[in-house]
């Protein structure tokens, strides 16, 4: 179950040296069964020592809304553009901020999405129309795009949010193999 204290109204305390708080990786994926909670804070340009006893401070603070062991993520604006920052993507994409309560990558004037592209063609009508009901609904029943507010833009193309990939990318692997993933930042 996804962890969503983005939604929640933290009542954080930290220093005018916090450029943004977000949390990433599985606990914002919806499907996912987190382990940890995989919390960075960014950091305008201030001393090393500083940003990890400001992230413990911090970190004390959210344990206090969840049950689930927050591990927490220091970096300047700096080190998390960093071409040996490996979690960038992930904090980048996936990334929600727990200070403005949206995607991190708004504050750069980017909206992360995932756009499928996928293929009917071969495939039994019976299969096209199980397709059709697990996107749509079927006799009162929503399908993934209803449920998760998401668009089929045209026959054989998809645009969702990140959090939703697994949940879509599952669904869709029950009836083809036959389909394409592209992550942009619009």
């Amino acid at each position: 179950m996804t962890q969503k204290l983005w939604l929640k109204n933290l009542k954080l305390s930290y220093s005018k040296d916090v450029f943004d708080i977000v949390q990433f990786g599985s606990s914002v994926i919806e499907g996912k069964i987190p382990n940890d909670i995989d919390i960075a804070v960014i950091f305008n340009k201030i001393p090393l020592k500083d940003q990890l006893e400001q992230a413990q401070k911090i970190k004390k603070q959210i344990q206090g809304y969840t049950d689930v062991e927050i591990h927490i993520k220091s970096f300047d604006l700096y080190s998390l553009f960093d071409k040996s920052n490996f979690a960038k993507e992930d904090i980048l994409y996936f990334g929600k901020s727990l200070i403005f309560r949206d995607y991190f990558a708004k504050k750069f004037g980017f909206l992360p999405r995932i756009q499928i592209f996928y293929s009917l063609k071969n495939l039994k009508k019976k299969d096209k129309i199980r397709f059709n009901y697990m996107l749509n609904g079927k006799k009162g029943k929503y399908g993934l795009l209803r449920k998760y507010n998401e668009k089929l833009l045209k026959p054989g193309f998809i645009e969702i949010f990140p959090e939703y990939e697994d949940v879509f990318i599952k669904s869709i692997k029950e009836t083809t193999n036959n389909f394409d993933l592209k992550r942009i930042l619009s």
